[in-house]
């Protein structure tokens, strides 16, 4: 009996410790936003750019540039894992909605619950939710995914999971968080956004190593087909459990997906002219201004249109290695960078088609382009002197702007000024530092478009004495050379969202700076920039959120990490008149799980 009692003591006791665990958390929804609440309300039966009655049926023909060799997406020694997959046969515990900042939907977890603080976070899982081969998804296979990404999975995934304090399963439907201290109010929607991995069919013995085998997901497609390197084929799973969901409601309208892989750009555009491609991007301004002429655009049966781009507009240019001399020096970076000569390469290469990019997140309320830092900024902002160059901070630094001669001699003087600063010299037509050794390094690139903008770089960084090698690899070098640093410039992509977050981490951190797989290609380690990042993550205002990323802003355009390319105002896509998409195209442009084929 008083063994009994003892138990029953202990058991009341971890009762009443579990409840005041959860005794703050909110009410469980089906949705949970950033910030704010989410758009749609709990009744809602489809997505705004969605189309419920969209036929179903079909082939979609897609078309990637390179190549691939494995089909796991979330490791980090695939050299180049095949596009496709996220989405249609991984899906995350919630759906993140494409018109929104940042805001997630029940999916694999139908529901989740939170607290004010989200220092706890808990997923209820849909009952109904099974992975392709029928079996049931389990909490026990969130947990496996968990323990298995944050140990083995991208740089990124495992910053962020690193954060968490301790998950359990109470039940076979149920995951808790705890993520006390984290101090990080978008770590619930980064572990909503989670896959869910099968424990029976993952093995996380060679978890990290490249993998053609077929996976078993939870999505609404399957591989049938894969041509390593080639070919990827998806069909529409018809067991597909989540079909009747809202958030799936209108998409995934295709029968089959084939994605065929190019090593050239010109024999893609080709396959796309003679109708063995279905729908492009098309991100060469060249081709678009002057190559759309072909007969089916002619005829009607390819269709060209320009989306306005409502999104943050992000930066891509060529990134210094500053995990190297001489690119450790700030000085050095920016008088580089000032020889980019944009107006002659957009005039004379793009038929002035692009606007110059000069910041990470322009075009958008959390760009400090033009705008003097707030109070709000300059005191977060204050422990950090000299991290943020003073014209920066008053909103007067801009880009050079240059003649458009393609010899502009006053840019040039200035950056001989800078350099000189740093310790070089002009000496019979060569830039050497002190010892007497020229400045000369290689700047890396896998595609001839990545090749002729270097080209027209390095030709003006000649006319100040500095040698800039162009080297083009292919796609597995070049991935390759870049998971390992093995660079000393290189082109890269920074896409920027309405809700920038934890991906922050990974491009600019510290802790990323030297992660073998991380994308801080220009090895960047800044404490002020950590502390921005930091407070990005723990803003509960909008004012404050825009008032960190806008700090984060102008302590990296003062750092010159890299050299800022352009961007266009819009996205350009063509497409087959035989498939049909919705009237409405979501805030983060055109999604094509949405679209449908007209004819089968």
């Amino acid at each position: 009996m008083i063994g009994f009692a003892i138990r029953l003591g202990l058991w009341v006791t971890l009762f009443a410790a579990a409840f005041a665990a959860r005794a703050d958390l909110g009410p469980e929804a089906g949705a949970i936003a950033m910030h704010g609440e989410p758009a749609l309300n709990a009744g809602f039966t489809h997505f705004p750019y969605a189309s419920p009655d969209a036929p179903k049926g079909g082939q979609l023909k897609l078309a990637y540039l390179g190549a691939f060799d494995s089909l796991n997406p979330y490791n980090v020694k695939a050299l180049s894992t095949a596009q496709g997959l996220i989405g249609n046969v991984y899906q995350p515990l919630m759906m993140r909605s494409a018109d929104e900042p940042f805001t997630m939907y029940g999916l694999v977890a139908a529901s989740i619950e939170t607290d004010d603080a989200r220092n706890h976070v808990v997923f209820h899982l849909n009952p109904k939710a099974h992975f392709s081969d029928g079996t049931p998804i389990t909490a026990a296979d969130v947990l496996f995914t968990f323990s298995l990404l944050k140990a083995k999975g991208r740089p990124q995934t495992r910053a962020a999971y690193a954060l968490v304090k301790s998950a359990d399963a109470p039940d076979a439907h149920t995951v808790r968080f705890d993520l006390t201290g984290a101090n990080d109010r978008e770590l619930p929607l980064t572990l909503a956004l989670m896959p869910v991995l099968s424990r029976a069919h993952t093995d996380a013995a060679h978890f990290e190593d490249q993998t053609l085998q077929i996976p078993v997901g939870s999505g609404p497609y399957r591989i049938v087909e894969v041509v390593p390197g080639e070919r990827l084929v998806l069909e529409r799973d018809p067991n597909y459990w989540g079909r009747d969901l809202p958030v799936a409601s209108g998409l995934y309208n295709f029968d089959t997906i084939r994605i065929d892989y190019f090593r050239d750009p010109t024999a893609m555009f080709e396959a796309f002219k003679a109708g063995l491609i279905d729908f492009r991007i098309e991100d060469n301004v060249r081709r678009w201004s002057s190559e759309y002429d072909f007969p089916a655009v002619k005829n009607g049966r390819v269709v060209k249109a320009a989306i306005p781009d409502r999104l943050p507009k992000g930066v891509s240019g060529f990134a210094f290695n500053t995990r190297r001399a001489p690119f450790s020096d700030p000085r050095v970076r920016e008088a580089l960078a000032s020889m980019f000569d944009f107006e002659w390469i957009n005039a004379n290469l793009f038929a002035g088609a692009f606007r110059r990019s000069e910041g990470f997140f322009d075009g958008s309320e959390l760009s400090s382009i033009g705008r003097p830092a707030s109070e709000r900024e300059r005191r977060l902002l204050a422990p950090f002197p000299g991290a943020v160059r003073q014209d920066v901070m008053e909103g007067e630094w801009r880009a050079p702007v240059s003649d458009g001669s393609g010899r502009d001699r006053e840019i040039a003087r200035r950056a001989l000024d800078e350099l000189e600063s740093a310790g070089f010299a002009l000496k019979d037509g060569r830039l050497v530092d002190r010892e007497n050794k020229a400045l000369a390094f290689e700047i890396l690139v896998k595609t001839r478009d990545e090749e002729r903008l270097a080209l027209a770089y390095a030709r003006n960084l000649a006319r100040i004495g500095i040698t800039a090698d162009v080297r083009l690899v292919d796609e597995v070098q070049f991935q390759r050379r870049r998971t390992r640093f093995e660079f000393d410039v290189i082109p890269g992509t920074w896409t920027a969202s309405p809700s920038p977050g934890n991906e922050q981490r990974g491009r600019w951190s510290c802790a990323s700076a030297h992660a073998e797989g991380a994308y801080n290609l220009a090895g960047v380690c800044s404490p002020a920039i950590d502390a921005m990042i930091a407070k990005i993550l723990a803003a509960r205002s909008s004012e404050d959120f825009v008032a960190a990323v806008r700090a984060l802003d102008r302590i990296l355009i003062s750092g010159f990490y890299i050299v800022p390319f352009y961007y266009a105002p819009e996205q350009w896509i063509a497409y087959s008149s035989k498939l049909g998409r919705p009237d409405y195209t979501p805030f983060f442009g055109v999604d094509i799980s949405a679209w449908w084929r007209r004819e089968k």
